[in-house]
């Protein structure tokens, strides 16, 4: 008997000291896997002015910020201003230049009169916007639709910069007339989409922005094609016009 009992005790000190391993093996099992996945903290509710994601190196991936705290335009290093400062996202391309962005608004004016815009863009490499999604109003006048920038091939700030080194006057808006008649300003090659006359429109143009062809249906249903100068006079229209 006293032999059982023994057998027994030493049967029981065995499953102890196999069931305490086990649980260490547990407890250390799930201090492994918390330390592999870290806890990161949630907010169900976040105020910020402004928000920068950045790589491990620091440099600006994303920002989304208010008006006031939007950053300006860098492009290879240089700071330009940024016209009509909106709301919204900036993006980011590997080397720390603006490469497009989403930016939204609208104002109301005590006249009751208002104006309300929106739009996602994307830049060309080392130069402005090349193609967008765009929306304005103003007054119950709205235009939305795709549109399709020429850019030079000289980087952006080496056009921009002599025009923001003049102050604001003659000599500034004569310098860019001349950019503009070289076509380093850019041009609207393609938009298509709904004009303020709320008529639909493919609009194709040549390299200084002149339109030359239009595939027009007006609000009330009229189907036209047009071809154009580069006065933008109708040359050629289908159907022909009516006598």
């Amino acid at each position: 008997m006293t032999s059982a009992l023994e057998r027994d005790v030493r049967w029981l000190k065995w499953y102890a000291a196999l069931s305490s391993l086990a649980l260490v093996v547990l407890l250390l099992a799930g201090f492994a896997r918390q330390e592999a996945v870290p806890q990161r903290p949630r907010f169900t509710e976040l105020d910020v002015e402004r928000l920068n994601v950045v790589d491990r190196n620091g440099q600006l991936v994303l920002v989304l910020a208010n008006r006031d705290r939007i950053p300006p335009p860098v492009v290879g290093g240089h700071v330009f201003p940024r016209p009509g400062r909106a709301p919204g996202m900036i993006f980011y391309n590997g080397k720390g230049d603006e490469n497009g962005g989403l930016t939204f608004d609208s104002t109301a004016w005590p006249d009751g009169g208002y104006t309300a815009s929106a739009g996602l863009l994307f830049d060309q490499y080392n130069q402005d916007q090349t193609v967008g999604l765009t929306y304005s109003e103003r007054n119950g006048q709205r235009s939305a639709g795709l549109t399709v920038w020429d850019r030079s091939d000289r980087p952006v700030w080496e056009i921009a910069g002599p025009i923001y080194a003049l102050p604001e006057g003659p000599e500034r808006d004569a310098l860019v007339q001349k950019l503009a008649a070289a076509g380093e300003l850019g041009a609207v090659r393609l938009f298509a989409g709904k004009r303020p006359d709320k008529s639909v429109q493919l609009s194709l143009a040549d390299a200084r922005g002149r339109p030359r062809l239009q595939v027009v249906v007006t609000a009330e249903g009229e189907a036209k094609i047009r071809f154009l100068d580069q006065n933008g006079a109708v040359r050629f229209e289908l159907p022909p016009p009516k006598p």
